[in-house]
């Protein structure tokens, strides 16, 4: 008697905690394609134009980009000269799907811009002119307590310039790509604001700490492709060499949910004396990232190839209900 009563007390248990178990099991086992709604075969895609405050002329390409409607998508640099007038627009279409690119690097040689924290509270972020360091040589140490100061700097200011970014994600993949311990400032920053950051699997097998320090409630998208500058130097021999990367990218888009990060501006004589010491991600670079991707054929290719467009707001407010 004793053994039996023992043993439907046992069972009674384990039903008991298997009941409170299976909503959390289950969004654990779905697919992101899944928790936003869709099949788990669904090819959705966020079309992301990064660097929105470098220049005026990438934030009047990147707006009618967006407002064209096949760009979907953007991120802000906080420190950059052009902020104000993006941060004004992003204030007055509340609507749109602008995260904030989170800044470490000022990668042109004559056209710079620092930290928003005061420089002497993140001196290893900045060079002897006081702006942030070009590129980082293996002889570079930046601190992260530094780092986060001044990332949340950036975050802060542009809330207190109305902006409400839907998401985080990194210039030049810094915080993903560079150690541990930056990747982690960028997620507590992201669990402290409750907004996603941008990470995809197909960093993992190249840097295994991503993986090793996500949560389970951390969002993560499936794929991420962007152009890269062999492309961009074969193309200025047979200039339909564009429009093929991007065409064959779309028709090979793999189930799941994929960013295509893009860099957009006009080619103009402002664009062209920001970048004139390299071409790459330069004023030609990003006109034609502009005319792909605000071109009818673009559009019909999204409908043929049966891709659903999504924005990282979705991704938030299911982020949001999972908790």
């Amino acid at each position: 008697m004793c053994i039996k009563l023992t043993f439907t007390f046992l069972l009674t248990f384990f039903l008991i905690i298997a009941a409170a178990i299976p909503l959390r099991a289950q969004s654990a086992s779905k697919s992101l394609a899944e928790q936003l709604g869709y099949p788990p075969d669904a090819k959705l895609l966020i079309i992301h134009a990064d660097d929105l405050g470098v220049t005026h002329s990438v934030n009047a390409a990147s707006i009618k980009a967006l407002e064209s409607g096949a760009v979907n998508s953007a991120s802000i640099m906080v420190p950059c000269p052009w902020f104000p007038e993006i941060a004004d627009y992003a204030k007055s279409h509340p609507d749109l799907d602008f995260g904030l690119h989170l800044t470490l690097t000022s990668e042109r040689v004559y056209y710079r811009w620092g930290p928003v924290a005061p420089a002497d509270k993140v001196p290893s972020l900045v060079d002897k002119n006081g702006y942030f360091h070009h590129d980082w040589s293996p002889e570079t140490r930046i601190d992260p307590r530094e780092a986060e100061i001044e990332l949340r700097a950036q975050i802060d200011r542009a809330y207190a310039m109305g902006v409400r970014p839907t998401h985080l994600d990194s210039h030049q993949y810094r915080l993903d790509s560079t150690n541990r311990e930056l990747f982690e400032v960028a997620l507590r920053l992201a669990h402290q604001y409750r907004l996603p950051f941008f990470v995809t699997r197909d960093w993992f097998a190249d840097f295994p700490y991503l993986e090793k320090s996500l949560g389970p409630n951390d969002v993560v998208i499936d794929h991420t492709f962007t152009i890269e500058p062999d492309t961009f130097v074969a193309a200025n021999s047979a200039p339909e060499k564009w429009a093929a990367f991007y065409n064959n990218a779309i028709r090979n888009l793999q189930p799941g949910v994929s960013e295509l990060v893009i860099h957009l501006a006009y080619d103009n004589e402002e664009m062209r004396a920001a970048t004139r010491e390299r071409d790459t991600w330069g004023a030609a670079w990003r006109q034609r990232d502009f005319d792909y991707f605000t071109s009818p054929a673009f559009r019909r290719l999204l409908l043929d190839q049966h891709i659903q467009l999504i924005t990282w707001r979705q991704i938030a407010t299911a982020m949001a209900a999972n908790r």
